[in-house]
């Protein structure tokens, strides 16, 4: 793990940026590239597990079990989209339980009713504040550590309005939130309006959705807006799908993968990637292992 606690990380420079994983392998390699936090997103999870959109058919344990193989494989902080907690306040417990013990460093949970939709699809409902600021409180309570954090986030800005995004986050930072997120406004000073509103008692957090409701604003300047951590949570799913299509595509047409060949690894390049050299190594190592031996 980072030797920075999460908490005491998002209260340094630089801001934290999470690229969206949705298993092992892009976990590894965003990691192998430098990045210190990962965003475990929901949407993710439902376009590659299930190939369908994100309105809330991803389960808890589908989310669990996600989690638990990445943290076995790589060291840094999850942040875990854990949707609406998959329930009330008694499912928020069980959620929070579960997904801390497989690994998780943060647990967002969002105010919307059942079923959920992506925070920039349209239509969404959202469940009363109050109710949202018991289950906030519910999963403060059940977490083992306090190192690992509760993110609560508002999806009023395009159910009920900015002014009532600002409220529903002041509710739930007094009930306990260590980090807060209001979801999808619409324009670049409407993030800077956050800021200004909520204020950064706690961290504030930022989504980036390619050709989503909000604008894309590089991290640096979300830093100098005064946001603590960025996540682009499904830009690595729309990237592998378009490469997807295009290598699909190919060998269809072409019969053979030989066009595509400059665009991915081959055999030895992946396997070193996934460290195979290393593992049968110390596989053999074991195989050969006498007691006495170093």
């Amino acid at each position: 793990m980072p030797e920075k606690k999460l908490r005491a990380r998002l209260a340094s420079p630089p801001i934290l940026v999470a690229p969206g994983v949705y298993d092992p392998l892009t976990a590894l390699i965003a990691v192998q590239v430098g990045f210190e936090a990962l965003y475990v997103s929901g949407a993710a999870i439902a376009y590659t597990k299930l190939g369908r959109p994100d309105i809330g058919l991803v389960s808890l344990s589908e989310v669990v079990d996600t989690v638990t193989l990445i943290r076995d494989r790589v060291d840094a902080y999850l942040m875990v989209d854990a949707d609406t907690g998959y329930g009330n306040a008694l499912n928020v417990e069980r959620t929070v339980r579960l997904l801390e013990r497989a690994g998780a460093s943060a647990i967002q949970l969002e105010d919307q009713d059942f079923p959920k939709r992506c925070g920039h699809l349209d239509d969404k409902a959202l469940i009363p504040a109050q109710e949202m600021a018991g289950k906030i409180k519910a999963a403060v309570d059940s977490r083992q550590s306090r190192d690992t954090l509760i993110i609560a986030r508002t999806d009023a800005v395009g159910v009920e309005g900015f002014d009532s995004a600002v409220e529903r986050v002041a509710m739930y930072r007094e009930a306990g939130a260590d980090m807060l997120f209001v979801e999808a406004p619409r324009e670049r000073g409407e993030l800077a309006r956050v800021i200004e509103r909520v204020g950064t008692s706690v961290p504030l957090m930022a989504n980036m959705v390619e050709g989503g409701k909000t604008p894309i604003v590089p991290a640096h300047e979300l830093e100098k807006l005064g946001f603590s951590m960025v996540i682009f949570p499904g830009g690595i799913v729309r990237a592998l799908a378009k490469k997807a299509q295009e290598f699909y595509g190919g060998l269809k047409a072409d019969g053979t993968t030989d066009a595509f060949r400059p665009h991915m690894f081959d055999f030895n390049a992946l396997n070193g990637l996934i460290g195979t050299p290393e593992t049968l190594e110390r596989g053999q190592w074991y195989a050969d292992y006498k007691p006495g031996k170093n």
